[in-house]
């Protein structure tokens, strides 16, 4: 397995990762908020999903603080396997703690599924991110490895050819010695021992030059092989910016889709109340106009949703007229 695949691994197991623990997290705040409201005093129904949020925030930091550490190698000692298994508990214990006052075991097991898995996937994930983090250290070892070892045969080379050059020269002086040595023979012999010095003259310029042609065709594919490398990586790089530009472009929309249906719903839920028995909370009641004025019905129909007099509604439509923003996203949140 090459680095890209190692990458390409880890990638996957983060996004599904996260998937598990986002989809863990929704289902757990929309378990544990109506738990919450049945044990929290009426005027505080409010704060029903703050302790599902947090729980589910501190489950949130553990997976990506061991994600970080086992990304680097580290470990960091027992307080977040505590913490992990705290909120892992803490997790398992609220979502099943509606299903087990009532003593419904069916319920206990299916809500038990979420936070178990959560638990699980979370001590998996871990694990998995430290083999991937040992594997991404075994193969940098062994690219090291292969580049000294490159290095070294270079260096061989190099030594090899200095070998021949130095027997190469050391082999033209022995001729020319002899050469000196025989220059009392006859001149027949003398012009046979001219030839045959200007014959191996010959022969080894030749085999110079075969030598430096196979060496600049040599070094010709290398820097074409080189350049076909490069070249394969910018496209990759190219192509792995483009795809992440592109999933990028898909999250915000989704995420400003999700936003504008949420917004939505919150609109229909307020509308939905029907006229109110008892004047409504300021906040709440500033959300019922505006919901009201965007769904273009009269201001006397609003004070009855609110349970504000119609001169206090009709002061804030005219605000609305007025400053056309729109709705503060606090109040995207505010239940019926």
């Amino acid at each position: 397995m090459n680095d890209v695949q190692i990458r390409s691994a880890e990638r996957a197991l983060s996004v599904g990762m996260w998937l598990i623990v986002f989809g863990a997290m929704l289902y757990s705040v929309l378990t544990v908020t109506p738990l919450m409201a049945a044990h929290t005093p009426n005027a505080w129904d409010w704060t029903a999903p703050i302790l599902p949020l947090v729980v589910d925030a501190a489950v949130v930091i553990v997976v990506r603080l061991d994600s970080a550490l086992a990304r680097l190698g580290g470990r960091g000692g027992r307080w977040p396997i505590v913490l992990r298994w705290m909120t892992g508990g803490m997790t398992l214990a609220l979502n099943v703690g509606d299903s087990a006052l009532l003593k419904d075991m069916v319920g206990v097991a299916v809500h038990g599924v979420a936070p178990l898995l959560l638990i699980v996937t979370a001590e998996t994930g871990l694990a998995y991110r430290r083999a991937i983090a040992a594997a991404v250290t075994a193969l940098e070892a062994r690219q090291r490895d292969e580049r000294e070892a490159a290095r070294k045969a270079a260096a061989e080379r190099v030594e090899a050819a200095d070998r021949r050059a130095r027997e190469q020269r050391d082999h033209e002086a022995q001729v020319a010695r002899e050469q000196r040595e025989h220059e009392a023979r006859l001149a027949r012999e003398q012009a046979e021992r001219e030839e045959r010095a200007r014959r191996e003259e010959r022969e080894h310029a030749e085999a110079r030059e075969r030598q430096e042609r196979a060496e600049r065709e040599r070094r010709e594919q290398e820097r074409e092989q080189q350049q076909r490398e490069h070249e394969r990586r910018e496209r990759e790089a190219a192509e792995r910016r483009e795809h992440e530009r592109r999933q990028r472009i898909e999250r915000e929309r989704r995420e400003r889709q999700e936003r504008t249906e949420r917004a939505e719903r919150d609109r229909a839920a307020l509308l939905a109340a029907g006229p109110a028995t008892e004047k409504q909370p300021e906040e709440r009641a500033r959300a019922t106009a505006r919901a009201a004025f965007e769904a273009g019905l009269p201001v006397r129909t609003a004070a009855e949703l609110t349970g504000w007099s119609t001169g206090w509604v009709s002061s804030r439509y005219q605000e609305l007229r007025d400053n056309p923003t729109p709705a503060p996203r606090a109040l995207e949140g505010v239940a019926p």
